[in-house]
């Protein structure tokens, strides 16, 4: 019998996107699809790392960077609209081509508007039922709502009922036909590991908040006497080297060797993004967050997880050393236990 072929597109905006469909690809693997890889960017370059024998195919770039500073924040990503929706016209075309060219029986979508046909089985990855945009939320959420219900099935990232990681975001009062909890998605596995690190600073998202973030904190911790580990969150750029001799900077590392590296930290320093969260709570960690200057869902979780006690965070701009001892007062992350059943999840592709 031959093999289903799916397709993985995945967004590239950050890497998030990119590392959350990992554990995607692997479950599709060991299901026995066939699978392709879409992307574009950093994203398309993480994924071709990790799998060096998959067939990786090229999207049109959505180009969306973020502003210098939060108060402009959205007022960029208005501006940008227009060459988003040009993407999403190009990758309709490019999604045709590849369906014709590979023979693809299925696509799943990690916040890829433009990737689905209907003439095969299409679904959208997504943690955002609500898209939060402050006095735009309604606007913005009901938007994607409207994407969301052009695909076969919506895929949650998260488990149903209050025990959850994506709070209002990812859970609504009425529930679309189409929405589908899958369990939150890790690449990572938790395994004994000795503290070799009190400290790993995981850098992530688009620039050039992603730059602003590790310069302050390379500055912060320059004198520091604290054993620090920092990931860049970098593919294939130019090294730094630090002073400080506590101190490692590494530009990039793939899944299994940023897994040892946070598995040996005390603590992680990172953005609140989504996928970061889900990593976490599957390797039970402890974190302080720093969220991207007004990205609005960040801001939601970090505000989200300080008040349940788990993790606290202070604002960019704010952050200093002294900052870490609020810690002491939370406890960190735990593995929610939620059972994914992939056979199910997947059997909507077997169909004929």
């Amino acid at each position: 019998m031959q093999k289903k072929r799916i397709l993985v597109a995945v967004l590239n905006w950050g890497l998030g996107h990119a590392t959350r469909s990992i554990s995607i690809i692997n479950e599709l693997l060991n299901h026995n699809f066939e699978v392709f890889i879409a992307s574009d960017g950093g994203a398309l370059q993480l994924l071709h790392k990790e799998f060096p024998d998959i067939k990786c195919l090229e999207l049109p770039s959505y180009n969306i960077s973020y502003s210098k500073s939060a108060s402009s924040f959205k007022w960029k990503l208005f501006t940008e609209t227009p060459g988003i929706l040009r993407a999403i016209r190009l990758e309709k075309k490019a999604i045709k081509k590849f369906i014709d060219e590979y023979n693809l029986n299925g696509i799943i979508s990690d916040n890829r508007f433009g990737c689905r046909h209907e003439n095969i089985t299409s679904v959208f990855i997504t943690h955002q039922l609500n898209v939060l945009s402050g006095n735009t939320t309604y606007l913005s959420s009901k938007l994607h709502q409207k994407y969301i219900s052009k695909f076969d099935e919506c895929w949650i990232p998260d488990t149903p009922g209050s025990k959850n990681l994506s709070g209002i975001m990812g859970h609504l009062k009425e529930m679309p036909e189409n929405v589908k909890y899958i369990g939150p998605l890790s690449r990572f596995n938790k395994l004994p590991g000795q503290k070799k690190y009190d400290f790993a600073v995981v850098l992530s998202g688009p620039e050039p908040q992603r730059t602003m973030l590790e310069e302050k904190l390379l500055v912060t911790f320059q004198n520091s006497d604290k054993k620090i580990v920092f990931i860049r969150g970098i593919i294939g750029g130019e090294s730094i080297t630090s002073l400080n001799k506590s101190l490692e900077i590494i530009n990039y590392l793939t899944s299994k060797e940023l897994e040892e590296v946070i598995l040996s930290s005390e603590i992680i320093i990172c953005r609140p993004g989504y996928t970061s969260i889900m990593d976490l709570a599957k390797l039970e960690k402890k974190a302080f967050f720093i969220p991207t200057p007004g990205q609005y869902e960040q801001e939601y979780l970090a505000e989200r997880f300080m008040k349940l006690g788990i993790a606290p965070f202070c604002k960019q701009e704010k952050f200093e050393i002294s900052k870490l001892e609020d810690l002491r007062d939370f406890s960190g992350f735990s593995n929610l236990n939620f059972r994914s059943n992939f056979g199910d999840i997947f059997a909507l592709f077997q169909r004929e």
